[in-house]
């Protein structure tokens, strides 16, 4: 059932972001990870199923953003994006009041890097820095940077470590 209900979100975000290939991809990508991360230090299945939701929502509110504001920086994603993923979540209908709630908080939060609270939290943040530095071509002083004031999971490091040699 959980895969399932993953699925249909998943699904429901590309036809929400179409035909957007590069915020497709991107999701894509953080939700790959973090779901990676996630199971790799052991999160409970209910976690890791509000942990994969998120990732696949937390860039929801970028085309409300450019709409509203012309932009689409990591504010107005948080302050946008926790009203398009509620509607949406809504209408699937496969979800409680309490997992709507923290994975609204989630993206209404991923571009917050201090008071992380919750290892869904912890890694939603760690599994878009990995896609971002990546997909912007950041440099190693600012990679390092990242890993030395963002990273906390074992899984998150060794993943860092090995895709950029740091």
């Amino acid at each position: 059932m959980y895969n399932s209900k993953i699925t249909q979100l998943l699904l429901a975000m590309v036809e929400y972001d179409s035909p957007d290939a590069k915020r497709i991809q991107h999701f894509i990508k953080v939700h790959d990870i973090a779901a990676t991360i996630g199971k790799n230090e052991g999160l409970s299945e209910e976690t890791l199923f509000i942990l994969e939701s998120a990732a696949i929502l937390h860039d929801i509110g970028i085309h409300p953003a450019e709409a509203k504001y012309g932009n689409s920086n990591g504010k107005h994603q948080e302050e946008l994006g926790p009203k398009e993923a509620d509607s949406l979540l809504q209408k699937l209908g496969e979800y409680t009041t309490e997992q709507i709630s923290r994975i609204c908080y989630l993206i209404g939060h991923h571009h917050t890097y201090t008071n992380i609270d919750g290892f869904d939290y912890q890694i939603l943040v760690e599994a878009d820095f990995l896609v971002n530095i990546f997909e912007d071509n950041l440099s190693k002083e600012t990679i390092t940077t990242v890993k030395n004031t963002i990273f906390k999971t074992n899984t998150g490091l060794q993943l860092l470590h090995d895709m950029f040699g740091i």
